[in-house]
């Protein structure tokens, strides 16, 4: 068991807690203060994508939280839950540098301590079936429960998340409202390396061969956007086209599809804001990605 750590950080020290009690005496405290509370909920292995979501929390809230927590709810049969990197003393030192507040670790016990088959669930029909979701049953119900678990631990004015995700913001802005949850919800863009490739951390499960085909994913999507945008409107074409390139590129396409941005309906006819999302396998890697597309 990890005691409170401090670490000093200027004139400021950030804590690492594993205990839902030692949270809240903190949160309280702050709270009390007056000060306005950001999370970044994260599972760690952390990057610069997650590293920019603390920086505009910094930029919003007097407090910055970080959740570091593998969340096996959301993972299905034969996904790498155990595989998952685990690198919490690496994270911590980032965190410190990027001046977050408090590093909100728990042990899997100590947010669920019943067996997951007892476990309450929180799940939000629609959103979370499609896509992503046909391919990994179960996966944003386990989500949306530790999210709101995460949302009633700290209860922070805002938490943030990348767009990446995309599915996954719409899911958790679905639950937040549906809930009456008073959490802000914000949505980071995309960070992305220099040849355009999202940042994640499944991207460490990526060889260096397969790390050179990678940028593929982006540079498809970014043609389907332009040949929307110059015009072209039969959809189902361009998905069929897009899938065949990544097929020729060397990944597995598992989706590519156009979907409406406000909640991921298949979009009518003049519909002006649209988002094209991916999901393929690389190796290893299952790589997800999107863009925005208005007209």
């Amino acid at each position: 068991m990890l005691s409170v750590v401090k670490v000093l950080l200027g004139n400021k020290e950030m804590q690492t807690v594993e205990t839902i009690p030692q949270l809240r005496k903190q949160i309280a405290a702050w709270r009390q203060a007056g000060e306005r509370i950001a999370l970044v909920p994260t599972m760690g292995n952390l990057h610069v994508g997650h590293l920019e979501l603390v920086r505009q929390a910094r930029q919003q809230a007097d407090r910055v939280v970080v959740s570091i927590f593998v969340n096996p709810l959301q993972f299905g049969a034969g996904e790498d839950f155990d595989g998952y990197p685990r690198t919490l003393e690496a994270d911590a030192a980032q965190l410190e540098q990027a001046d977050a507040d408090l590093l909100f670790a728990p042990p899997v016990d100590e947010v669920y301590p019943r067996p997951q088959a007892e476990q309450a669930t929180v799940t939000v029909p629609g959103l979370s079936d499609i896509l992503c979701g046909a391919s990994r049953p179960g996966h944003f119900s386990g989500v949306a429960t530790v999210v709101c678990k995460l949302f009633n631990m700290v209860q922070p004015d805002l938490a943030l998340f990348g767009e990446k995700d995309f599915q996954q913001l719409l899911v958790i802005r679905r639950m937040t409202e549906d809930l009456c949850l008073p959490v802000e919800i914000w949505g980071v863009p995309t960070v992305r390396e220099a040849d355009g490739l999202a940042r994640s951390s499944r991207n460490g499960y990526l060889t260096s061969e397969e790390r050179g085909r990678a940028p593929a994913l982006y540079r498809i999507l970014c043609e389907a956007a332009q040949r929307i945008q110059a015009g072209e409107g039969d959809y189902a074409t361009l998905e069929t086209a897009a899938n065949e390139k990544l097929k020729a590129a060397g990944f597995g396409p598992d989706y590519f599809s156009i979907r409406r941005a406000s909640d991921l309906a298949l979009p009518e006819v003049g519909e002006k804001d649209l988002v094209i999302l991916v999901a393929a396998q690389l190796g290893k890697a299952r790589l997800i990605d999107n863009l925005r597309v208005s007209l």
